[in-house]
């Protein structure tokens, strides 16, 4: 897809670690067809002397889809970020907002916010060697930086390197005695300061990301920014996707139902099988296992789709007699 046939990103899903790789992706597209979709974190080492096809590999129908990469070397971000664009990414992302121990002893992720001219390096680099939108994703601060004059600094460095799109998980980011669960939790979101960096770089794109779950909140902040970055409950309730299209983009087509959507993922699921020989039914059904959250009869669904027995059969039609554990009224 050109930059200029590409949907705005009013709405996107995280960049999540374990969870949104390309099966996942595949899943999310069959319930919203604009929504971005962002990789799993990748390394610039994985990259630079790793296997470039594993880690950057997707599915045609993901677009529009971001690469996000970790890394604090301009020169195997470049490198990186040239290779994204070639396998045909439409965004290239810098995680800035990981706090994990592991990715601090990377020396990046959230961390790199206490050196925000590395970053603008780091970003002029990749923007150097690609055509595509180079954005960053962050914290609005790290450890006791609490103020909102910390990450509008950050901000105002990045964007003279050309940055133009801020995705801004409203947290600090704690990087020493919480772990990564307790970072998404445990401090205080402040969506007022991604307001008032939209109010202070009207310019920029701005994109909210932290403990969003409802229509009703997304509505409220894009009264205030550009577009609004779903996690977890993306992932654990995924048909919260289903009006996207047509609340958020306009799009006049019908709603898939959720049975219409287990329904599309079976061919998937065959030619993913016959394709990769070690490739296991649960490495792509386990991202399916919220579709029917809130339903009565969830819990037969997730626990037909968990049946090791069942699974192991290797037959992808286990998701049409896992929808079977709902009555039909429940599947719309």
């Amino acid at each position: 897809m050109t930059s200029s046939s590409l949907p705005s990103r009013r709405l996107s899903v995280a960049p999540m670690m374990d969870w949104t790789d390309r099966h996942c992706r595949k899943f999310h597209r069959e319930i919203t067809r604009h929504t971005w979709l962002y990789t799993e974190m990748v390394t610039t080492g994985a990259l630079v002397y790793g296997d470039v096809e594993r880690h950057l590999r997707f599915n045609e129908e993901e677009h529009p889809v971001a690469l996000q990469l970790g890394g604090s070397d301009p020169k195997d971000l470049a490198t990186s970020a040239k290779l994204g664009q070639q396998w045909g990414y439409d965004e290239i992302n810098l995680n800035c907002g990981c706090p994990s121990e592991r990715v601090q002893k990377g020396a990046f992720g959230a961390c790199l916010m206490a050196e925000p001219q590395l970053v603008a390096d780091c970003v002029k680099a990749m923007r150097d060697v690609v055509d595509i939108d180079v954005t960053v994703k962050h914290r609005i601060g790290i450890d006791d930086s609490e103020s909102y004059d910390f990450v509008c600094d950050f901000v105002g460095t990045v964007a003279e390197a050309g940055c133009k799109t801020f995705i801004v998980h409203a947290r600090n980011a704690i990087l020493k005695g919480l772990s990564p669960k307790e970072n998404r939790e445990v401090p205080p979101l402040k969506y007022e300061y991604a307001y008032q960096l939209k109010r202070d770089f009207p310019q920029f794109e701005f994109i909210i990301n932290g403990g969003i779950k409802t229509l009703d909140e997304i509505d409220l902040h894009l009264q205030h920014l550009d577009g609004v970055m779903l996690g977890r409950e993306a992932y654990h309730n995924p048909y919260v996707m289903a009006q996207f299209d047509q609340r958020y983009y306009g799009d006049a087509s019908e709603v898939k139902t959720r049975e219409q959507v287990l329904e599309a993922m079976i061919p998937y699921i065959s030619a993913q099988l016959a394709k990769e020989e070690r490739l296991k039914l649960n490495s792509i059904t386990r991202h399916m296992l919220g579709l029917m959250q809130n339903l009565p009869g969830a819990r037969g669904f997730r626990q037909t789709l968990s049946d090791s027995k069942k699974l192991a059969s290797g037959d992808p039609r286990l998701l049409l007699e896992a929808a079977a554990r709902l009555s039909s009224t429940t599947l719309a």
